[in-house]
């Protein structure tokens, strides 16, 4: 009998959360790899976006087993909080990092967020967990401190496309605009399927809106040139596939 699972992964609702407590150690282990893109691109994308967190408090929504948070505590972040429904959290958390097991579309339900407000808020590739996106942005935007921001990376969508067009024998046309799911075998796990539920930007920037936030910052992280030359299959993958997309959300004014 295959022992294989098959989850709604990380774009899709359901059992998304079955998925990611299959999936996190693998993710993990694959993030601290030489070659990871993570590693290479993401985080340090991130890291720039955020600027100085010294005296900051971080909220950081799906956070793994909370690595990067406790290195935005060890560069001077306090009074910090990490959520993942996956509870695999660091051992020895830094002083002034909370890690806190729970879902992300059930904020409202954790007692140790009652009234907490928060100078930044992380939704690391995380936010397609969420069951309902505009309720989670908007249970994470009344918890923003007074200029905070929210920091959102997602998948860049035409990742998606090509994959799909290249699994169907259709275009990337066709397959940018489709509703329908998309299932594969995890790159972390080959025991577990994963269900992609497809989205558009006009999909994302909507979802923002809809939220009541505005983007003041997008970018699209790329390789530097010295990556390039020492991972040429990872920049071969990046062209292929466009990596990600980070954006730097704010609140709309009440006033």
């Amino acid at each position: 009998m295959s022992d294989d699972v098959q989850a709604t992964g990380s774009d899709g609702p359901g059992e998304s959360s079955r998925a990611w407590l299959e999936l996190a150690p693998d993710y993990e282990r694959a993030r601290t790899k030489e070659d990871s893109l993570d590693r290479l691109v993401e985080w340090p994308a991130q890291r720039e976006l955020l600027g100085d967190v010294t005296g900051r408090s971080v909220l950081d929504l799906g956070c793994g087993n909370g690595s990067k948070l406790a290195e935005l505590v060890r560069h001077g972040a306090t009074n910090s909080v990490g959520i993942d429904v996956s509870g695999n959290f660091l051992e020895d958390p830094p002083s002034g990092l909370q890690l806190i097991r729970g879902d992300l579309s059930e904020l409202d339900s954790l007692p140790e967020l009652g009234g907490g407000k928060f100078d930044r808020i992380l939704f690391l590739q995380s936010f397609g967990y969420a069951k309902d996106p505009v309720r989670a942005l908007k249970t994470a935007r009344a918890m923003l401190a007074e200029d905070g921001f929210i920091l959102l990376t997602r998948t860049q969508p035409i990742r998606y496309a090509v994959e799909r067009a290249e699994q169907n024998g259709t275009t990337l046309g066709e397959e940018y605009f489709t509703s329908a799911p998309h299932s594969y075998v995890s790159g972390w796990n080959d025991h577990i399927t994963l269900t992609k539920r497809p989205y558009t930007m006009s999909d994302l920037l909507n979802t923002f809106s809809a939220a009541g936030l505005w983007i003041e910052t997008t970018l699209e992280p790329q390789l530097s040139e010295a990556a390039r030359s020492q991972y040429p299959h990872k920049q071969a993958w990046m062209n292929k596939y466009l990596g990600i997309l980070i954006f730097k959300l704010r609140p709309h004014s009440t006033s």
